[in-house]
């Protein structure tokens, strides 16, 4: 390991802490917030295509916002885990329609629509453990949105790039490598803040 992978697994791990200690009163009364933040959005407001994935655990809560897109008639995809940790695409039916996967993840029931379905949407939602005062991201490591922010780059394809995380996970700085990428917008129960400009 280098030295900013090894700051990148100490503040992993103390971030996971601090979800750890979370209620499911205080991650559900998160959601409505995180929800009506994004939706105010712009990139989002104008979307016809969003990726997105369903929050597990003591994330911060997508669920609220998934039916909320969906509502409005936005195409939601969501991933499916590959065995080499890449990302297919499931377009969201509804809760009803989400199935228990690999890894505590839920995943879509219907047809699956290949790795680069993701190229087509307007505005990805990243799931997260923090972003700094430049945009930067800091994921869970295993590499799976790497690999979609890198195909989106090979595709030419320039979709808004928004986090949802809580307050304390903006932080003043993430270590970074050469691969790691800026995203646009971090949304948190309290705000949004921007990084990026977009026409």
């Amino acid at each position: 390991m280098n030295r900013s992978q090894v700051r990148k697994a100490e503040l992993r791990r103390d971030l996971l802490a601090v979800r750890a200690g979370l209620t499911v009163d205080d991650v559900s009364g998160t959601e409505a917030a995180l929800a009506r933040q994004a939706l105010e959005l712009p990139e989002l407001a104008g979307a016809r295509t969003v990726g997105a994935y369903v929050s597990v655990g003591r994330e911060p809560g997508t669920r609220a916002l998934l039916d909320a897109l969906r509502a409005r008639g936005v195409r939601v995809l969501l991933p499916v885990l590959l065995e080499d940790n890449d990302l297919d695409w499931g377009a969201y039916e509804g809760r009803e329609r989400l199935v228990a996967a690999r890894r505590g993840l839920l995943e879509p029931d219907g047809p699956r629509l290949g790795p680069g379905a993701i190229t087509a949407a307007d505005a990805v939602l990243l799931p997260g453990l923090a972003v700094d005062e430049r945009g930067m991201r800091l994921g869970r490591g295993g590499g799976s949105y790497d690999r979609v922010l890198a195909r989106l780059a090979a595709a030419g394809a320039d979709p808004a790039l928004v986090v949802l995380l809580y307050a304390n996970e903006v932080v003043v700085r993430v270590p970074e490598e050469p691969h790691d990428h800026p995203v646009d917008a971090v949304v948190t129960p309290d705000g949004v803040r921007r990084f990026r400009h977009r026409d």
